[in-house]
């Protein structure tokens, strides 16, 4: 049974590749160690929770006096009441891939269908006689654009001696820099403490991707907290003090991050709002005490992310002083894999101009780096083939006496100097850098809206055509699982091409579940993306070379004597 055992193995192998290790060992901290729920904290920013009518989204920002943001990167506006950022366009991605595609709305104000925006200000313990600015309170600005060569500088007058002023600047990219000042001009001083939040109406469309997390995102002590939508929903509010980090929230591609001042404590909050049917969920931080002399003003400077997770970015931002800044892209457990394969698959991409290409030149290099454990795996195997007729033999003989029958199968091995599991090995050493290969295939932005060749437009998602509807040609709608592309059926062919230069089960009820895995795989891939079926089918037709050649050399036909 050793050779069969080997090949089982090995397929186990393959779909915990795909689809359980995850689920084994999560990346995210579920721990509640070091963590406070508080469902009454006054400190913590709360959102509006007035009932209203949704608007369209560019009724409600025409309405607005506003002032336009502009980089090579995105363009929108900040609302000059309340001065929340809530009006971001990416302007290198579009919704989907048609000709008239609209380019990506990230953020939207309050009103209208789906908010999602930024706002920061102060909040007092011990005075609540202060008046201070508010989601209501109308700013008056120094300029009506704000780009990386011109920042802005908002200001309010409370009237009663305190002046509040933020300096609001953008990089070339998605990097804003809020610097908010307070000058007291009273007789006493003043005690506030600094926050910014993030805020987003309903529970957006999730990918449905079990490996990926979506959602309220943060680094805290120098741990990457994860909550899904639905567990922040049961827990309310979740807190914790924490010096140095982020927190935000998260979606496949973008992220929009809140980065307060790393020279000074903080404590992140991710929280949850019923009202009504809606529900609200809002990641926030409240800053240090800062104490403002009479007569004197103080300072707190923060920064605020809002666009694409481009690994260059990300790493260009944590080298500036954002800790584990790239762990807002989920690369999962095998992180010092993942990453790597990432920059890889990124120098392909920009040196060939085509991702389909950069994913057959990286299944290559892997091929290539492996090449020795592979090695051994498939000697082992073939050398196991070529003792079958012996086992067989022996089955036939001792079919009866399984104690027998064992003995002299040991025996065969002993004198073959054969290891029925010595294949296995090298193959459970290459389950991580598959797993790592295909997180990285199902989170990089590079992925998106790729397109490969002929009728593949998209590697981000399943090959779009079915041999049901003779690909295309009868204009019917099928069920999901009966969009079966081309990708997927020559997947299913290598792996039968590559199933039948391996040992066959002597059983043959093992024999006709081997032969059924092809044509289960096929199904299976066809809910993959191209881009992850692209890579697996080169992967086997590079196997099925490797262990051509090894056969050749092995001489499998060659009797045992």
């Amino acid at each position: 049974m050793g050779d069969q055992k080997n090949l089982l193995l090995a397929i186990l192998a393959s779909l915990v590749v795909l689809l359980g290790f995850q689920l084994l060992f999560p990346t995210k901290d579920v721990s509640k160690t070091n963590i406070t729920q508080e469902m009454n904290d006054s400190f913590a920013p709360q959102p509006e929770l007035i009932a209203e009518l949704p608007k369209a989204r560019n009724e409600i920002i025409n309405e607005s006096e506003r002032i336009s943001i502009e980089n090579d990167f995105i363009n929108g506006s900040i609302n000059l009441t309340g001065a929340r950022i809530d009006d971001i366009i990416l302007k290198k991605y579009r919704v989907d891939l048609s000709s008239d595609s609209e380019n990506v709305k990230f953020l939207s104000p309050k009103g209208s269908d789906n908010p999602y925006f930024a706002e920061y200000g102060w909040v007092t313990s011990n005075n609540n006689k202060i008046e201070l600015p508010n989601a209501n309170t109308v700013w008056k600005s120094n300029k009506s654009i704000i780009s990386p060569e011109a920042p802005i500088v908002l200001s309010w007058d409370n009237g009663n001696g305190l002046i509040f002023k933020r300096t609001i600047s953008i990089d070339t990219e998605y990097m804003f820099s809020i610097h908010q000042t307070i000058i007291n001009n009273t007789s006493e001083d003043i005690i506030l403490y600094p926050y910014g939040l993030i805020n987003r109406t309903g529970v957006p469309k999730l990918s449905g991707l079990f490996i990926l997390h979506e959602g309220p995102i943060g680094v805290l002590n120098d741990r990457v907290k994860e909550l899904d939508y639905d567990d922040l929903e049961d827990d309310k509010k979740i807190s914790e003090k924490s010096k140095k980090g982020w927190i935000g929230i998260t979606d496949k591609y973008w992220l929009a991050a809140l980065i307060p001042n790393q020279e000074s404590n903080f404590e992140g909050h991710f929280q949850s709002f019923s009202r009504g049917a809606d529900i609200k969920f809002q990641t926030s931080y409240l800053g240090p005490q800062i104490i403002i002399a009479s007569n004197n003003q103080a300072s707190y400077i923060s920064q605020f992310y809002a666009g694409a997770k481009e690994v260059p970015i990300l790493d260009k931002h944590e080298e500036n002083g954002i800790p584990m800044f790239d762990r807002a892209i989920d690369f999962g457990w095998f992180y010092i894999i993942t990453k790597p394969l990432s920059y890889l698959l990124h120098f392909f991409s920009s040196y060939m101009g085509n991702v389909g290409l950069a994913i057959i030149a990286l299944t290559i290099c892997i091929r290539i780096i492996l090449f020795p454990l592979a090695n051994k795996s498939f000697k082992s195997m073939n050398k196991m083939k070529i003792l079958q007729p012996k086992m067989m033999e022996i089955r036939e003989r001792f079919g009866n006496d399984k104690v027998q029958m064992q003995k002299e199968v040991m025996a065969l091995y002993k004198k073959e100097k054969a290891n029925p599991l010595a294949g296995c090995l090298p193959i459970l050493l290459q389950i991580p850098v598959f797993f790592a290969l295909y997180k990285v295939l199902t989170v990089t932005l590079e992925m998106r809206q790729a397109p490969f060749f002929g009728w593949i437009k998209d590697l981000s998602v399943p090959d779009p055509y079915s041999i049901f509807n003779i690909f295309g040609l009868i204009p019917i709608d099928l069920p999901s699982f009966l969009i079966i592309g081309t990708w997927p059926l020559l997947m299913g062919a290598t792996m039968f091409l590559q199933q039948k230069l391996n040992p066959a089960p002597p059983d043959p009820i093992q024999a006709k579940v081997m032969a059924m895995l092809p044509f289960i795989f096929i199904f299976l891939f066809a809910q993959f993306a191209a881009g992850l079926v692209l890579y697996w089918t080169c992967n086997n037709i590079l196997s099925i070379a490797q262990q051509w050649i090894i056969m050749k050399k092995m001489d499998t036909n060659k009797p045992v004597k």
